[in-house]
């Protein structure tokens, strides 16, 4: 089943089989929903539709699944979120078309089950609005976040992992001032005038010292 997945991705199938699914399910319920018991062969159109738009409901979802698998890294959090909720209902509506489609069958096909069918008719409108709002889910990923298209490629993914301290500031960067660091001075002591550090009033005078001159030898 990968390899089938790996051969039909590139061909994003999904905006296709999508509406398919949209249109028969929606057209399904509709004709069910205004079908009189004389007009039959409305009520077995209905079944049909609903039949043929469960089937496009699961590959609605299949589709998806292959089509999240491609794009899910080049979209940021708020999209993947969107994206998120959206892949959730096709798989919880995928169940409930499918279920929807054997009860009606059930319905045509059993006296014992043509009682439930106002039940059904709730059911199914319920259906198809949770239908219509996860198809809104759809919209918004492709026209707002670009999933799927050349805009997408084009547009930077923000990094999760960049730090405040790393924003520039609106203002722009600050200025530094370095301020010079004073030169120590030397502190004179009390009763001698202060002189500059190595100026030669400051350097100790050599004393002389007179060394002893031998004693003169006596001649003989």
């Amino acid at each position: 089943m990968d390899q089938v997945f790996k051969i039909l991705q590139p061909y994003q199938l999904h905006p296709v089989v999508d509406h398919f699914s949209v249109a028969l399910l929606f057209v399904a319920v509709l004709i069910d929903l205004f079908a009189s018991p004389t007009r039959i062969w409305l009520r077995y159109t209905a079944v049909l539709l609903m039949i043929l738009g469960a089937i496009a409901a699961g590959g609605s979802y299949l589709t998806g699944d292959m089509e999240a698998d491609r794009i899910w890294n080049a979209l940021g959090q708020p999209a993947r979120d969107v994206l998120h909720r959206h892949a959730q209902l096709g798989e919880y509506l995928a169940i409930a078309f499918g279920v929807l489609a054997i009860w009606r069958l059930m319905i045509q096909a059993l006296g014992f089950m043509a009682g439930s069918r106002p039940i059904y008719i709730i059911v199914a409108l319920l259906a198809i609005a949770t239908l219509g709002y996860q198809s809104h889910l759809g919209g918004v990923l492709v026209y707002e976040y670009g999933a799927g298209t050349a805009l997408m490629a084009a547009a930077p993914v923000p990094s999760e992992a960049a730090s405040p301290a790393a924003e520039v500031s609106p203002a722009g960067p600050i200025p530094t001032v370095s301020v010079p660091t004073a030169m120590p001075t030397s502190t004179p002591l009390m009763g001698t005038p202060s002189a500059p550090i190595n100026s030669p009033a400051s350097m100790p005078t050599p004393v002389p010292t007179i060394q002893p001159s031998a004693a003169p030898s006596a001649s003989m």
